[in-house]
């Protein structure tokens, strides 16, 4: 399974691993996922998502019918 949140399409990000000397070395830096089970009032059943912490703050504000 990839990692990206599956609404708002966020995958990880390259950065850099600074050592003490100041040498530089390429890293990822992974998106939050969670795994979450919402419920749908037009489908009317649950919705099984693997999404970011962000989107979770965002469906607590607005309905999953409103990404549907």
């Amino acid at each position: 399974m990839t990692r990206k949140c599956q609404l708002l399409f966020k995958t990880s990000n390259t950065a850099n691993k600074v050592s003490h000397s100041n040498h530089k070395s390429k890293r990822l830096q992974f998106v939050n996922l969670q795994k979450k089970k919402v419920w749908s009032s037009l489908k009317k059943k649950w919705i099984k998502l693997r999404i970011s912490t962000k989107m979770i703050k965002i469906l607590n504000k607005k309905n999953i019918d409103y990404f549907l």
